[in-house]
């Protein structure tokens, strides 16, 4: 019998559309692996939802000066009050240089989120700045395959 399909959720927060470009390109990534994927927009997402899957992917991004996503200020609150020991995460986001030290800090929230919650993060954050390149998409395929190498573990 084979292993069992692994499943995951990307959720994302976008203004611009960068954001929804990276996610976009995590669940290629993700299909190309065989992974079963649901796509949600943050302000239509619940954080228990993520209790339902292997993988976890949170894509937000930063606003002016190191602020949440307006519409993610919800599940961001909510994140902390769920259990979520036997998922597996990524970050990444997209941000704007021109903000130098609060550049993509939206990231470093959510992750901080993410471990109160007992989520295991597999990689390092993924920040990009403004619309992917082919640079950060080699980035983002390093992300998934680590996550999903450990997700495989942890079944």
């Amino acid at each position: 019998m084979a292993d069992n399909q692994l499943t995951a959720q990307v959720v994302f927060a976008t203004i611009t559309g960068n954001n929804e470009a990276v996610a976009d390109n995590i669940i290629a990534i993700l299909k190309d692996q065989g992974v079963q994927v649901e796509k949600s927009e943050i302000s239509q997402t619940e954080p228990e939802e993520l209790a339902k899957y292997d993988l976890a992917f949170l894509v937000p991004y930063t606003y002016d000066e190191g602020s949440l996503p307006d519409e993610g200020l919800d599940y961001f609150d909510d994140l902390a009050d769920v259990s979520l020991s036997n998922l597996t995460y990524g970050i990444a986001g997209s941000g704007d240089t021109f903000y130098e030290g609060y550049y993509c800090l939206a990231l470093d929230q959510f992750d901080e989120q993410m471990q109160k919650a007992g989520a295991k993060r597999a990689a390092d954050l993924v920040r990009i700045n403004l619309c992917p390149g082919k640079k950060d998409i080699e980035k983002l395929k390093e992300l998934v395959n680590q996550s999903v190498q450990l997700a495989k573990k942890r079944q």
